[in-house]
């Protein structure tokens, strides 16, 4: 249950993953709304619309750990109706966050047996938007690269040994000295499967839901034509294809016994982001900063609704505005803090959202064309992050410049869907 990949990457700017790390654990294992397992299983639910198998992999014994029934690991068919009636805020949150309504949140809120409150709708809001950004990483700083495909030589993952990212929550946590020293290294572009495996065995299922599991592989091996072995596979791109996402799961031994499909922990998966500027032209329709902001407006909510959350979120977006770019924005011929606006106004553009005291013009003078078409694509369609995309954006950029950009695509998409998510809940309250 490890972070391994993301944290070696967030490692080239140390601050930040300290806040990182913070809030992560305080949205997985601290005190709040939800209980544990049905977190978990809400990561699970929004990794899968990227079909990001790295992040689904982790959730899935997460899951386990936290005494989650295996039963729901089969798919939305078999969990609660309460948990399944969060998909379609999943998927508009995770492609077309604009499209989100009080509505949306009436329906949820509504008096029934499986409601939802305001408290648990925040927390399963923000890790919603944590985990689509989250995704959006991961492709991006090639974490879901498969074991032994090139093509992204540079970014390699990283063991950091036996911590557990969930518990490494502050500064001195982690050693800057071991990192410096594990950058340096030349490892595989994904844990070997050997490593894999051991680790896996090391996780057990709880006594009690050891039948179940048995019973659970049984019908999952009478299902699939075919079996599919977690390891090595051929080819030089990422598989888009949903039959193809595999998320490995553990026997009473510890073994990897069977896999299960990414298709089955969503619903609608034709539905993806669609540019907001071909929309038609509505003003009404462009979310505008200066009537709702996260500084004047969502931080607030989201604190009062959910302890503690609105300090955490807003440190790491603080923490990622104070990143020094100084080289990264003398590249592109400008001041740092003019570059890292750049790229987080036009992130925040793709979603409909405007600032009016930017010139948008600048967007087109301070970012070519292959930066444009990858941020693009790491923020609104993750999954399609090819190799070829990604070896020629990189080219004039150092390592650390290369996370740093990543980080502005994670920070300003989780900004940008709690807005609109959090505007929605404000409208349904008045």
């Amino acid at each position: 249950g490890r972070l391994e990949a993301v944290t070696q990457q967030m490692g080239y700017h140390p601050q930040y993953l300290d806040s990182f790390l913070k809030t992560q654990h305080y949205l997985m294992h601290m005190d709040g709304p939800l209980p544990f397992d049905c977190r978990h299983y809400i990561a699970i639910m929004a990794a899968a619309r990227h079909q990001c198998r790295y992040l689904v992999n982790l959730h899935v014994l997460q899951f386990l750990r936290a005494g989650g029934d295996p039963q729901w690991l089969r798919g939305l068919e078999f969990i609660p109706p309460k948990l399944r009636n969060l998909n379609e805020i999943n998927k508009i949150l995770a492609h077309r966050p604009w499209l989100i309504t009080k509505e949306h949140i009436e329906k949820l809120l509504k008096i029934s047996e499986w409601s939802w409150s305001l408290a648990e709708l925040v927390h399963a809001v923000v890790l919603l938007a944590h985990c689509h950004a989250l995704a959006s990483f991961v492709f991006g700083c090639g974490c879901e690269q498969d074991e032994g495909l090139g093509g992204r030589g540079s970014l390699k993952p990283l063991s950091l040994g036996n911590q557990c990212f969930c518990e490494a929550t502050a500064g001195n946590s982690y050693s800057q000295e071991l990192l410096r020293i594990n950058r340096k290294r030349s490892l595989d572009s994904c844990m070997e499967l050997d490593s894999l495996r051991e680790r896996m065995q090391r996780i057990h299922v709880e006594t009690e839901g050891r039948d179940e599991m048995r019973l659970l592989q049984q019908d999952r091996e009478e299902g699939k034509g075919q079996g599919a072995e977690v390891g090595v596979q051929g080819g030089t791109e990422h598989c888009c294809d949903l039959s193809a996402g595999l998320s490995p799961l553990v026997d009473t031994d510890g073994e990897v016994t069977s896999a299960t499909n990414l298709a089955c922990y969503m619903q609608d998966p034709d539905f993806g982001y669609q540019d907001f500027a071909r929309r038609d032209e509505d003003q009404t329709q462009v979310f505008r900063v200066q009537d709702y902001s996260w500084e004047d407006h969502g931080f607030s909510l989201v604190n009062r609704l959910y302890s503690d959350i609105g300090h955490l979120l807003d440190e790491k977006f603080r923490m990622v505005d104070g990143l020094q770019s100084s080289a990264m924005a003398k590249r592109q011929g400008c001041e740092p803090s003019v570059f890292k606006r750049g790229i987080w106004n036009y992130i925040h553009c793709m979603f409909g959202i405007r600032y009016d005291d930017y010139d948008y013009a600048e967007v087109n003078q301070l970012l070519e064309r292959m930066l444009k078409v990858y941020i693009k694509t790491v923020t609104c369609y993750p999954e399609k992050t090819n190799s070829e995309m990604f070896d020629r954006f990189w080219k004039q950029f150092k390592h650390s410049e290369k996370v740093h950009v990543n980080l502005l695509i994670l920070e300003a998409r989780m900004q940008a869907e709690l807005l609109y998510a959090l505007q929605a809940i404000t409208q349904y309250m008045i």
